[in-house]
């Protein structure tokens, strides 16, 4: 092997292979919204990158933005200070390469069938033919175990089957990156974990990029293979970890207690006594290990 600081030159067949552009960049972004007395700032100069295949989760206490820096990322939002930008656009408006999964149950219309909930989609953005989006639609709907229930109406379904056809329909749109906004949320724990293990399970097979917002350290454990801490309100950075030791099995183990102790006292106590960085600096973020 060559010795690296030699380089390349002369050897065509040595090349420096560059670092991966992110898919998301999110740079110095900081986000305000109106009341009838005052400008609120939700976010203080957020900062972090989602490469391609990522599952990265946004995790912070009530209040501290994380929802409304995801609604920005889909355009719904714009920053007031800092720039999004998705392969190195700049994000301006909601777009179908930007597919969010909301918490609310009523996201589906109730008037549609599960199979034309998945299809509208891919009618309106990707322009496919009646007979093409029904197609794909059922693939979708296979995958997440509905295809049984597509002639259904959404007023029929649980919770956890409406949660299931809405992530079929946001995958069946193949968007660059899946947007969730606290989608178990509103379930029954024994439901959660089961959507917490079907969501693995989809990544597992296809890859696709996850941005991901939770409340739930244990969640954020679970399902991110990247979690950036953010502050209470206003949400700044505290600290960006990788969490790809752990998976549902991991629960309960003493590791995944320390390291879900560990994050509680990043998020909530001051910056001194955890060493991790709550400063607004824009680009990158403090990295560190999460045992």
């Amino acid at each position: 092997m060559a010795d690296s600081h030699h380089g390349n030159h002369g050897n065509p067949h040595l090349r420096v292979v560059p670092h991966p552009q992110p898919l998301l960049q999110v740079d110095g972004v900081s986000l305000e919204y109106r009341t009838p007395t005052r400008v609120v700032r939700a976010t203080h100069r957020v900062s972090f990158d989602v490469h391609a295949s990522d599952r990265f989760v946004l995790l912070g206490p009530s209040g501290c933005g994380k929802s409304t820096l995801l609604k920005a990322v889909a355009g719904f939002v714009p920053p007031a200070e800092g720039e999004i930008r998705l392969e190195g656009q700049r994000v301006q408006a909601p777009g179908p390469d930007r597919i969010v999964v909301f918490q609310e149950f009523d996201q589906l219309p109730p008037w549609k069938t599960v199979r034309q909930n998945v299809m509208f989609p891919l009618r309106q953005a990707r322009g496919l033919s009646k007979a093409e989006a029904g197609d794909v639609a059922m693939h979708f709907l296979g995958k997440v175990g509905l295809a049984g229930f597509a002639d259904a109406y959404p007023h029929t379904l649980s919770g956890g089957m409406k949660q299931r056809v809405a992530i079929a329909r946001a995958l069946a749109t193949r968007p660059k990156v899946l947007l969730m906004d606290e989608p178990f949320a509103a379930l029954d724990a024994l439901t959660r974990r089961r959507m917490q293990e079907e969501l693995l399970a989809l990544w597992d097979e296809a890859a696709f990029t996850l941005l991901f917002v939770t409340h739930s350290i244990e969640e954020a454990l679970v399902v991110g293979s990247r979690i950036l801490l953010l502050s209470p309100h206003p949400g700044r950075v505290r600290a960006e970890l990788n969490s790809h030791q752990f998976s549902l099995a991991s629960q309960g183990s003493a590791e995944f207690q320390q390291a879900a102790q560990r994050i509680h006292a990043m998020l909530f106590d001051t910056p001194e006594e955890t060493g991790a960085t709550t400063g607004p600096a824009p680009g990158r973020t403090h990295h560190a290990a999460t045992h």
